[in-house]
């Protein structure tokens, strides 16, 4: 568990997502066979968990299939250099309700990606579970608090 007290996580979390909104895009990685795959994505914060949308046949979902593990990783521009890391487990949602939870957590319009509704057949919400969670400064080389699920 986190050695963080209840005020502290929730203090903790309001960082992590004040920091994400600020870089937008981050990087996740996945694993296809023995060799890791890294792509650009854009995952909102929904409490304790983050949320982003791929297709049921897409690269992504298919890595993720066969291996949860995830890393995810931002970084805000300079003269900021936030650095947000996230180490989880990916999970493919398909259930109405999970389904209908992202298309309402995802602070982007998922339309503009060729979704038509969270009934839509080529949307995949993908929720990631954070087992680790890294804020820091300058790479991590400063400021560096972490939480531990």
């Amino acid at each position: 568990m986190s050695n963080m007290s209840a005020d502290d996580e929730t203090a903790f979390f309001a960082a992590v997502d004040a920091a994400c909104k600020r870089a937008i895009w981050c990087a996740v990685a996945t694993v296809d066979g023995t060799q890791p795959r890294v792509r650009i994505v854009h995952p909102t914060w929904d409490g304790r968990v983050l949320w982003f949308a791929t297709g049921p046949q897409s690269p992504k979902a298919r890595q993720m299939r066969a291996n949860r593990n995830v890393d995810v990783q931002y970084q805000v521009a300079p003269p900021e250099f936030i650095h947000v890391l996230v180490r989880g487990t990916a999970e493919l949602c398909t259930a109405t309700a999970d389904r209908n939870r992202a298309w309402e957590a995802i602070d982007y319009d998922l339309r503009q990606f060729g979704s038509t509704g969270p009934d839509d057949p080529n949307f995949l919400p993908v929720r990631i579970t954070p087992r680790r969670v890294e804020l820091s400064e300058m790479f991590g080389s400063v400021n560096k608090k972490v939480w531990r699920a």
